[in-house]
């Protein structure tokens, strides 16, 4: 609860704000409560989503409660049951909104998400030194670390291939049961490639063993390779990396970037309430954007763009008007994924009337063919 001080102050900032025509999100227009799912305890995802919810409880009185979860359904379910407000998630958003791996069972499908920023992560393809692999062409042939498991991390690998035109079936993938197992694998000798962000402690390890570390480059200029990544995973875009394992001001490296946490909402949420969430995350970034080495990239002229993990949602783009972030390209970008979003619905109901009773991998192969067909008509 706001104490009277502070609601006589706010109370006195909304009337001025009313006699200038004006609108903003002051401490009453956000709810006393509110649940965010993360990530575990831990992870980035949790340290970001708790300094941000620590600023919120500075400056508007909101007590926020964050709800971990080690699993992509886990961090989901709250919030499409309503229990939770929003979720920082990672890219289970882009997953969930295409009906893909855990999402092509008859249970799920895509799931009508919007989101309201994203915080951009570098992605890359780190190479033993010793390994000669120098371009992404080069890696064909060689052993490249994939994790069983995970498809948040291997289709992610897939576009580092694909920008080469390369695919799987064209290197020695490698499957390791962990994730940490996978980005060892290059100290140890298992592995001349894996596919990660630049930060992990293993990475550090590779730069300081005796086989060294590479981050192999992907050119901007490289039009055909990027068009390629996209056809792949659509929420890449080129990006200068300047911190990492190898990685510096004065070394950067040209990478892929995603969008890890994805602030997440349902399609439901009002306008107003992610419209007054997206101006508290602008009007306190100042509180959180020192927690952490990338929280300054919460800033919104940087999280608050396209490509990303699904549409944005319309109360964070009136915002991002008022802002002057929001472009015409970025709302045609955006106009593009709501349609894609849409034909992927519609084609799995076509699906689960097709399918009948069919379920695991009968399920599955009607929901390729008509999802391919979706995609193939837009």
């Amino acid at each position: 609860m706001l104490n009277k001080t502070r609601t006589a102050a706010a109370s006195a900032v909304l009337a001025a704000g009313c006699a200038l025509g004006a609108s903003g999100a002051l401490a009453q227009d956000l709810p006393d409560t509110m649940t965010w799912s993360s990530y575990d305890v831990g992870s980035a995802g949790y340290a970001e989503a708790s300094a941000m919810a620590d600023a919120f409880g500075k400056e508007y009185g909101t007590r926020i409660r964050i709800q971990p979860s080690g699993s992509a359904i886990g961090r989901l379910q709250p919030l499409l049951q309503e229990r939770a407000d929003y979720s920082f998630l990672a890219t289970e958003t882009f997953f969930a909104t295409e009906g893909l791996y855990d999402f092509a069972d008859p249970r799920w499908g895509p799931q009508d998400l919007r989101v309201v920023a994203g915080r951009p992560s570098s992605f890359g393809m780190p190479t033993a030194e010793d390994a000669d692999i120098r371009e992404l062409a080069d890696v064909e042939g060689k052993r490249v670390a994939y994790v069983a498991g995970n498809p948040s991390v291997n289709v992610k690998c897939d576009a580092l291939l694909a920008f080469a035109g390369l695919t799987r079936d064209d290197v020695d993938a490698r499957m390791f049961p962990t994730y940490g197992a996978a980005m060892s694998s290059l100290a140890q000798g298992q592995a001349d490639a894996t596919c990660t962000t630049t930060t992990p402690s293993q990475m550090y390890e590779l730069a300081e063993s005796p086989r060294g570390i590479y981050w192999v480059p992907l050119p901007a200029s490289d039009e055909k390779g990027w068009k390629r990544v996209t056809e792949v995973a659509p929420f890449f875009k080129p990006y200068k990396e300047t911190v990492g394992a190898g990685i510096s001001e004065d070394n950067p490296v040209p990478l892929m970037a995603y969008r890890y946490p994805v602030l997440t909402v349902r399609a439901d949420m009002s306008d107003q309430a992610v419209y007054d969430f997206t101006k508290a995350m602008d009007d306190t970034f100042g509180m959180y954007k020192d927690a952490t080495s990338v929280m300054p990239r919460w800033k919104l002229s940087e999280s608050g763009t396209p490509p990303i993990d699904a549409p944005f949602h319309p109360g964070a783009i009136k915002y991002l008007k008022e802002k002057g972030i929001w472009t015409d390209d970025m709302q045609e970008w955006n106009d593009k994924r709501l349609a894609r979003l849409e034909a992927l619905q519609a084609a799995w109901q076509e699906t689960k009337e097709e399918a009948g009773d069919k379920t695991g991998e009968d399920f599955q192969a009607v929901w390729e063919d008509k999802r391919q067909a979706a995609l193939d008509a837009l």
